[in-house]
């Protein structure tokens, strides 16, 4: 058993990830502001922590609780506003993400795991499927936020010793993701079908994704607090879905259409994303399980028995 703080605990993923931790066995620990994460989604067997991570009482709350594991998935975490917004960004992404890197460095945590972005951090990439040694040349501040964050973790582990493993996650989706006030094409879609409302295609939907499924990134995310590597691991299908394919799934899940309005592309979204897997099961010995038109499925399903916000 170890103790283990998830920050983004109360979020689509976070939550997802302390449930499968706690039924492990281990002591768990959320932080989290609640802004975009649901109280719903709270463990009651975790403590929870309800704060920011740019909190200046971080540390101290760190050195009394003497965490020896530390997964960093609170973010801002959507695109369009880190483009409208680049400083709120920067501030949530780097400067709360350094705040728990010193809190870990000044406590004694042995490992901290961060939850990083593949596509966003690749731009548009010539490589396709891409590795993580490929060219990072991101199209947004939300990308480049995170590729700072993880020049960070290295600075860490080669100046303090803190070791870490960066996850760069494809596209997650599955349950609770629209309910969890984080940004996702899938949750706004099959939120819009659930409930009978229109949803915006942007472009010509001809863009595409790798859709991975969120309890596929949970399993990765545990496989990754016990193995010592430091660098770079994609979490991905390394398969390559355009939009139209995804409102394809989302009506056979439903049986029905989708009310589609569609709207020209917007700034700082990559044409195509879709992301080599192959460290991933050489590295974690991980591979993803979940299908896709099975995880849109089960997602659509959990949003129709969900009701709304």
């Amino acid at each position: 058993m170890s103790k283990i703080l998830v920050t983004g605990g109360a979020g689509f993923i976070g939550s997802t990830l302390v449930d499968k931790l706690i039924d492990l066995g281990h002591e768990v620990t959320v932080l989290d502001n609640l802004i975009s994460g649901s109280r719903d989604y709270l463990n009651p067997r975790a403590e929870f922590w309800e704060m920011d991570i740019l909190d200046n009482s971080l540390r101290e709350r760190f050195q009394a609780a003497a965490f020896e594991l530390v997964y960093h998935l609170a973010a801002q975490i959507d695109v369009r506003k880190s483009v409208a917004d680049p400083e709120f960004d920067n501030q949530v992404n780097i400067l709360g993400g350094l705040n728990i890197l010193q809190a870990s460095q000044a406590s004694g945590v042995k490992k901290v795991i961060f939850a990083s972005t593949g596509g966003a951090i690749y731009g548009e990439a010539e490589e396709i499927p891409t590795s993580e040694y490929a060219p990072t040349y991101p199209l947004s501040p939300y990308g480049i936020n995170k590729l700072a964050l993880e020049k960070y973790l290295n600075y860490y582990y080669q100046v303090f010793g803190l070791n870490y493993t960066i996850l760069r996650f494809a596209n997650v989706y599955g349950p609770r993701q629209y309910k969890g006030g984080e940004a996702g094409v899938i949750a706004i879609f099959t939120e819009a079908m659930a409930h009978d409302k229109p949803c915006i295609l942007y472009g010509d939907g001809k863009q595409t994704r790798d859709f991975v499924y969120v309890d596929d990134v949970v399993a990765a995310l545990v496989l990754a607090g016990d193995i010592d590597c430091r660098g770079e691991i994609n979490i991905s299908t390394a398969q390559e879905v355009d939009m139209w394919a995804m409102v394809a799934a989302i009506e056979s899940a439903a049986g029905a259409k989708l009310k589609l309005e569609l709207a020209p592309s917007r700034a700082g979204e990559q044409r195509r994303s879709v992301l080599l897997n192959r460290r991933a099961l050489e590295t974690l010995n991980w591979r993803p399980q979940v299908e896709f038109t099975e995880g849109v499925r089960r997602t659509y399903e959990w949003v129709k028995n969900n009701g709304k916000n």
